[in-house]
């Protein structure tokens, strides 16, 4: 008996939940490496004489170079399946942040975190575990996928002031190899045995189901039934109003949020808040978007995903309108409304991207159209870390940044609602 089978039989846990919690784990530390560099961004200036923009263009890079391979990543994994696409992308990050110990110029810190770390990071990333639960869940995707993403803000609230606080101890150098060395031992046996693809392989139906029900007991209309049955192909897509708008709104928001996220340990560190404290923080504010991810992924199941987001959307404008309210008025008490409703609402954005995603386009080639979001939302993250480091470079500020977040947040949630994810999903459940 397989060790999968054994699982199964001893614990009669539906094996789903077994792969939400190799993405759980897994994304924490994809989150939570990416989360880090803006403490390594942090001991980097202080060592080198580069530019806010020249540093934070890093981030960008790694950000490009996850958006030119998330389409890739996506549709080798409807290929070949995900073990040895994650495994190999696995070898590659941990290779990567071991080298990236070594940087001694800013060009090679463009190379070896900018494209190889990325590359391989971008295996372990949301993209291949969208690829990967859509198959596994229907009735339950919200939750699942919510659960699955919880995994970024634990990341962040571990892996961020251990990094700072490895950074204290034995600098930044040091720091890159044992995360390298952390991802190899811990990820690798993970993935490699215990992954699966799709519950067929186990015998097993989506949400763990005996049987099929019906299309009427779906409540399948006929309105809709023609897009919900569709074999959906990338040029297909392509051709939709829907994939479009679906792009956009995380395209969108993670503008918004990587404007945030790369800049505001520096800016609270420039306004006299000391490290520690201020990785703390950004720790805070990603673990309670931890168990709002699992939160807005349920809600979301019972009102719908627009309704949830714009929730979600709301809170996280509350949030980065602290950060400008604590640049205006220096009351440090706007920190700990920062980092509630950011985390509130942090913790809205990627389980609804995977969720509206595989509501809308959910088939074979699933993880290919997944991996086109992703490149749109790596544009996205790439334009937010070098735009926010640009626009204090020239006003020696980041109030305009923080501004420029919450417009595209409301943008984004604009983009949601066209793309009416409402329609379709009623049908699957």
């Amino acid at each position: 008996m397989s060790l999968e089978r054994k699982i199964i039989a001893s614990t009669n846990i539906y094996y789903g939940w077994i792969i939400v919690a190799i993405g759980l784990i897994s994304m924490a530390f994809w989150f939570g490496i990416r989360s880090s560099f803006s403490i390594f961004y942090v001991a980097l200036l202080e060592d080198y004489p580069w530019s806010r923009s020249e540093a934070a263009g890093v981030q960008s890079m790694a950000l490009i170079t996850y958006t030119i391979l998330a389409p890739l990543v996506g549709g080798l994994i409807d290929r070949f399946g995900p073990r040895r696409i994650i495994g190999l992308g696995i070898l590659l990050l941990s290779v990567g942040l071991m080298l990236c110990g070594s940087v001694k110029s800013l060009h090679q810190f463009y190379f070896l975190y900018g494209v190889l770390m990325a590359a391989g990071i971008t295996c372990i990333s949301i993209v291949s575990y969208s690829a990967i639960i859509a198959h596994w869940f229907e009735k339950k995707r919200g939750l699942a996928s919510g659960i699955a993403v919880s995994g970024m803000g634990l990341g962040t609230f571990l892996l961020v002031p251990i990094s700072q606080h490895f950074i204290a101890l034995w600098g930044w150098r040091l720091t890159f190899v044992v995360l390298g060395v952390l991802v190899l031992i811990i990820l690798l046996p993970l993935n490699i045995i215990l992954l699966r693809h799709k519950p067929q392989e186990l015998g097993l139906r989506p949400d763990g189901l005996k049987k099929v029900e019906p299309p009427s007991a779906r409540g399948v209309t006929e309105e809709n039934s023609t897009w919900s049955e569709t074999d959906w192909t990338i040029k297909k897509a392509l051709r939709t109003r829907r994939f479009w708008t679906l792009l956009m709104f995380p395209f969108l928001a993670v503008i918004g949020v990587y404007i945030v996220l790369v800049h505001h340990v520096k800016f609270l560190v420039d306004i006299g808040i000391d490290k520690m404290t201020a990785a703390l923080i950004f720790a805070l504010a990603g673990f309670i978007s931890t168990f709002f991810r699992i939160f807005w992924g349920w809600l979301s199941d019972r009102i719908g995903r627009e309704k949830t987001y714009t929730i979600g959307i709301l809170c996280i404008c509350i949030g980065v309108g602290s950060l400008l309210l604590l640049d205006f008025l220096e009351e440090r008490s706007f920190i700990y409304s920062f980092f509630i409703f950011f985390g509130i609402g942090w913790g809205v954005t990627a389980p609804m991207f995977m969720s509206v995603a595989a509501d809308l386009f959910k088939g074979k080639v699933f993880g290919l159209i997944y991996g086109f979001v992703e490149g749109a939302i790596g544009i996205g993250g790439a334009f937010g870390a070098w735009v926010g480091g640009y626009i204090f470079d020239k006003t020696m500020s980041y109030q305009w940044s923080f501004v420029l977040a919450i417009i595209v947040f409301i943008l984004s949630c604009l983009f949601i609602w066209l793309a009416a994810p409402r329609k379709i999903h009623k049908n699957e459940i």
